[in-house]
């Protein structure tokens, strides 16, 4: 297989593109993280999108990012491999009392082999 010919590819920029991955390196960079980061939309959708008709009730996307960057960053602290489990309590988006969100955050290669942080949902890759 060393030889084979690469029929396609999905960069990481090109899911950045299209929105299946939201990149959060700006806002990392400030909360202490070395390397780029980017949540895939689902982890986005479940622990930071917040309506706008329920903006003002003490969430914002800004508030809820940090949460989800803070806490990864803690349960990297420490951590051997690869990948690490998070775990965010969050107000749902659609309302009601705060819950456990169960989130992943795993490092791999970029598009030029730099090392990179994916926040994503259990059961993503």
């Amino acid at each position: 297989m060393r030889n084979a010919e690469v029929i396609y590819s999905y960069s990481r920029a090109q899911a950045i593109d299209d929105g299946v991955l939201v990149d959060v390196s700006a806002m990392a960079k400030e909360a202490g993280f070395r390397y780029a980061v980017a949540l895939t939309a689902a982890a986005w959708a479940d622990c930071v999108a917040w309506p706008e008709n329920r903006r003002g009730a003490g969430q914002s996307e800004t508030g809820r990012l940090w949460d989800v960057l803070w806490m990864t960053k803690l349960a990297i602290k420490g951590a051997g491999g690869d990948r690490v489990s998070v775990s965010v309590l969050r107000v749902p988006a659609h309302g009601g009392r705060p819950t456990l969100a169960a989130l992943q955050a795993m490092v791999g290669p970029g598009d030029a082999w730099e090392p990179v942080i994916t926040i994503m949902l259990p059961g993503e890759d």
